[in-house]
């Protein structure tokens, strides 16, 4: 009955590439430098980088990202932290994340998926009190998307241990991780996620955004309300359900007293 998690969040961020770099680059199509990781939840203190404040290794044998097939060599192997790939692009595109834990855990390896995200959330989702109209996304120029900062794309998850091994188990408990601040102690802005449409506003204030407690708290009450509404849909069908299975019955047997 004994289960342990580890926060963990996935996701990339992604900056315009200068001009200086776009001409000594091989690839000159190339418009983005991106990097993809896997960390822990909690940042450090007073860095630029999101989450990483704990090192993973001690439970994460091996991340494997699985770019797409037009990069050399797509299916990357990163067997020590930190577990990210960085690279140069012009396109947005869904990453495999595979994540094998060591031997003694006994567990099996987790797939994940993050859609590569470039491009401003501003330019590319809409505000929730934009019209209800669709628009096509304009993409902005490397000058204006330059100005707008880097583009931060992270998933908050908990990977979750049931009934761990007794060596496994004690692995995991001699490494608590640092726990997530209440609120962000610097005011930073909130992650983005598209689950949450309001976060995006909050999201815009620029700066390295930050998870925290609190959030962990208002996805979880989302994830309630939500599963809430799908219970009583299923208590509706399941109403009609039973009400039709009654009419049939009685045309059945209305059918079998006519012969």
């Amino acid at each position: 009955g004994v289960t342990i998690h580890r926060p963990i969040i996935y996701g990339n961020i992604a900056t315009v590439l200068t001009p200086a770099e776009r001409e000594t680059s091989h690839y000159p199509d190339h418009t983005h430098r991106w990097t993809v990781a896997v960390r822990s939840a909690p940042s450090v203190p007073d860095s630029d980088i999101v989450g990483g404040a704990d090192d993973l290794g001690y439970f994460i044998k091996r991340v494997t990202f699985k770019l797409h097939d037009t990069y050399p060599n797509p299916t990357r192997n990163i067997d020590k932290p930190p577990f990210e790939v960085s690279e140069t692009g012009w396109g947005e595109f869904e990453i495999q994340i595979r994540i094998t834990y060591v031997a003694e855990s006994g567990e099996k390896a987790t797939t994940l998926y993050h859609h590569l995200k470039l491009h401003p959330w501003s330019i590319t989702f809409p505000m929730p009190n934009a019209s209800a109209v669709p628009v096509e996304p304009e993409i902005p120029s490397p000058e204006n998307a330059a100005k707008l900062g880097p583009v931060h794309s992270w998933q908050y998850d908990e990977i979750v241990f049931t009934d761990p091994f007794q060596n496994f188990l004690n692995l995991l408990t001699a490494h608590p991780p640092t726990p997530l601040p209440k609120t962000s102690v610097n005011k930073k802005p909130v992650p983005f996620h598209s689950s949450n449409p309001a976060s995006l506003e909050a999201s815009l204030k620029g700066g390295v955004p930050e998870f925290t407690s609190a959030m962990e708290k208002e996805e979880a009450d989302r994830m309630e309300e939500a599963k809430g509404k799908i219970i009583k849909e299923q208590e509706k069908w399941r109403v009609i359900l039973i009400e039709k299975e009654k009419e049939l019955e009685r045309l059945q047997k209305l059918l079998t007293s006519k012969e």
